[in-house]
């Protein structure tokens, strides 16, 4: 694993644009507080709690999430322009499930309103409902994935699901991370000593 287990540091793992740490560091991490939300995510959210069983609890609702990971299980490729951020989280208020799943359905989700790609729709009428039922069926709360830990199975990808805001003081950046380099935040701030 990339960083020690959760066990450990009773952090999991947040990425979020460089350009909005500023306000990240002065207000914490809220789920619908970058533009980036209604734009890009909100409705692929919605097609999963749509779908969510009666057995999922109420509060589990992805459009309403902030998104972390557990951990890496290698050297992962960040992409440029990011901060790596550890949380602190209130496990009690956390629901973990298979991002390798959830992932399976962006990009036709994405592309179903595009005639070329428009084949897509019927795939998230079929496959993908399966897909969104087995993404369900493997999730479980923060709590019970530490004691059967889902998160370290093979293939499964475990991602955080936070229902609640991270206060500032529950924030600490690890990485600075650029076309060229990831950095810890100290080797940064040396470069404008």
């Amino acid at each position: 694993m990339f960083f020690e287990d959760f066990t450990k540091t009773g952090c999991v793992y947040h990425i979020a644009a460089i350009n909005d740490l500023k306000k990240i560091m002065s207000q914490g991490i809220k789920y619908n507080d970058k533009a980036s939300y209604k734009e890009k995510y909100c409705g692929f959210h919605q097609l999963f709690d749509d779908q969510k069983p009666a057995y999922i609890p109420k509060w589990v609702e992805r459009k309403k999430a902030i998104f972390a990971t557990m951990n890496y299980r290698k050297k992962p490729g960040f992409h440029s322009h990011t901060v790596v951020m550890a949380l602190k989280i209130d496990i009690k208020r956390c629901w973990i499930a298979n991002e390798n799943k959830a992932n399976q359905l962006y990009e036709p989700f994405i592309l179903k309103n595009i005639l070329e790609y428009n084949s897509a729709e019927n795939y998230l009428q079929t496959k993908g409902k399966e897909i969104i039922k087995n993404y369900w069926s493997t999730s479980l709360s923060f709590e019970n994935n530490l004691l059967e830990r889902a998160d370290q199975k093979e293939n499964y990808d475990a991602e955080v699901l936070i229902f609640h805001e991270i206060p500032p003081e529950n924030i600490r950046p690890l990485f600075i991370v650029s076309d060229h380099r990831v950095q810890t935040i100290n080797q940064w701030k040396k470069i404008f000593s």
